[in-house]
């Protein structure tokens, strides 16, 4: 697929300006270095081994740092400048990872300030490229095997939960952090890691390997160890949890790319929210003499509505010319339309999806770019994986929160005029949630103090049906600065970069095109996707010049 960049430039000029084999050799031998340099600054973010788990010790990231130094100067070094947009893009791709690199080095720290790190066992794919926030590099997937296990599969589960017991041995040398919200709430990640492994211990077929029932069992118990040992501590973390305004901005600009200051996103946040509550008020004026939704209240209901919610969802996308529904769309999100919950146990999303789905299913793109990725994988090396420590937040969780209402505005909801409100509730709750996420960062507020601001500027009080979501939402964005806001702000960045090419395209502008081409250049920062659409990165290249040591 043509890139939007490549249509502001006459054919013609390829007549009058060849490249040259010179040109042309230099610009493959660039490519060839980045890549090398790409292969071997991931191999070096994997951790050495102590006692046969990954080593976080402070002692062993100091001995590491000037092996770090000498990638980065080989990065620094490469001459950027004379390359392609495309390549200076890729750049800006490593250049980002190994600013994250340094910012948990130096400030984040996650296996000194954050015990929900040692996490180990994840039931759950994420919906977006890597999991949220910062994970060790030797988790287990158990949402990767199928059970009853074979033999092959039972030894390498076996292998992956034997490391549990020493990894947290380690962590009670590594946690010497003071971050007393990182850590009370971390608690409750491995209680429900505990939870996870009993389950685990009862999955079919895992009592016909002894081995495996052996590694679970040490788990456990090494778990429930780790437990009452942070319950023991925790009486010690007095300190903020926050990392404060000027490094939240720094890492925002130089590991997220996001162009934008913390004043920026408080602003930015409260706008939406401010919108978001007026539009609702609008949206019921104007359906008053309509009936009220009605919620599904029985699992036949449900079924026929999500099913039904999910095909009028894909043909609505196919038929107006959205985006290219692909073959691999209805596989991908026809695992993921939930199921009939009962009203008091539902969350918020949850309650949306009761009365109308879709807006949960626009989110739901994430799917598609997931089956994207393994069906369709980008030719780049540099972009056909998950981006590290979170950077791909501003294209994934922004353009999934886009959608959500750029689909109701091209007519979604057209027939159904009150699904229209759920969409500015949703909007209203991401905006809410963010804003409590930047007090928290900025040591304004503790997590429950943001969590009130959370729950009580979500309408109807549907964020105070269930506070489990609350509190995971809200742990989560004070572990991984940024993941909170990037559902608003990487919104507010996606408007701003379909404005920038349909100003550019004029007649020419479709929504498919820009669609296809933002999804075809790989899960990276939006502001990235805006610089080969458009062929500006004045904002990305201002934001390297202007560059601080931490």
């Amino acid at each position: 697929m043509k890139h939007f960049g490549l249509l502001f430039f006459p054919i013609m000029a390829l007549v009058f300006q060849p490249t040259s084999a010179q040109e042309q050799y230099d610009a493959t031998q660039s490519s060839l270095e980045l890549i090398q340099l790409f292969d071997d600054w991931r191999a070096f973010e994997q951790p050495p081994l102590q006692n046969g788990v990954p080593d976080y010790s402070q002692a062993c990231f100091d001995k590491r740092w000037p092996q770090f130094m000498a990638l980065k100067e080989r990065l620094e070094n490469l001459p950027k400048e004379k390359w392609s947009t495309s390549q200076q893009i890729d750049w800006h791709i490593l250049w980002a990872e190994m600013n994250g690199y340094i910012f948990n080095y130096k400030v984040l720290k996650p296996w000194e300030r954050d015990p929900a790190f040692y996490k180990s066992i994840w039931t759950d794919q994420s919906d977006v490229p890597a999991h949220e926030g910062p994970t060790h590099h030797a988790i287990t997937e158990v949402w990767q095997y199928q059970f009853p296990l074979d033999e092959i599969s039972s030894n390498r589960m076996t292998a992956s939960l034997q490391i549990i017991p020493e990894l947290y041995n380690q962590a009670k040398r590594n946690l010497t952090g003071n971050a007393r919200d990182l850590w009370i709430a971390g608690i409750r990640d491995h209680r429900g890691q505990y939870k996870d492994l009993e389950a685990l211990l009862l999955a079919p077929g895992v009592d016909q390997h002894p081995a495996l029932v052996s590694a679970i069992r040490a788990a456990l118990l090494a778990t429930e160890d780790f437990i009452n040992w942070l319950t023991q501590e925790s009486v010690t973390k007095t300190g903020p949890s926050g990392i404060g305004k000027e490094h939240y901005t720094w890492y925002q600009q130089n590991v997220h790319l996001v162009p934008l200051t913390w004043d920026d996103e408080v602003m930015i946040l409260k706008r939406e929210l401010a919108r978001a509550w007026s539009s609702l008020k609008l949206e019921e004026h104007r359906n008053r003499k309509l009936p009220p939704m009605q919620d599904a209240d029985s699992t036949e209901a449900y079924k026929l509505m999500a099913e039904s919610a999910a095909k009028e969802f894909l043909d609505f996308l196919k038929a107006n010319d959205i985006v290219s529904v692909e073959d691999y769309f209805a596989p991908a999100l026809n695992p993921h339309l939930g199921e009939y919950i009962p009203v008091e146990k539902r969350n918020f999303f949850w309650i949306t999806a009761h009365f109308d789905p879709k807006p949960l299913y626009s989110h739901f793109f994430h799917w598609f770019e997931l089956a994207r990725m393994e069906n369709d994988p980008h030719e780049n090396a540099i972009r056909k994986n998950a981006l590290l420590y979170n950077i791909f937040d501003s294209r994934n969780e922004g353009l999934a929160t886009a959608v959500e209402e750029m689909f109701m505005q091209a007519g979604l909801y057209d027939n159904s005029p009150r699904s229209r409100e759920i969409v500015y509730i949703l909007i209203a709750q991401r905006a809410a949630r963010g804003l409590g996420s930047l007090y928290a960062h900025a040591n304004m507020m503790s997590m429950e103090e943001a969590g009130k601001i959370h729950s009580e500027y979500t309408p109807r009080g549907w964020m105070k049906t269930e506070k489990d979501l609350l509190i995971f939402e809200q742990h989560l964005y004070l572990r991984q600065p940024g993941y909170g806001t990037s559902y608003i702000t990487g919104k507010y960045l996606l408007e701003e970069t379909m404005a920038e090419v349909a100003k550019e395209l004029g007649k020419d502008f479709t929504l498919k095109q820009f669609f296809d081409t933002l999804t075809s250049l790989g899960n990276m920062p939006i502001s990235l996707g805006k610089w080969e659409m458009t062929g500006h990165g004045e904002e990305l290249k201002r934001i390297t010049s202007s560059y601080k040591e931490l």
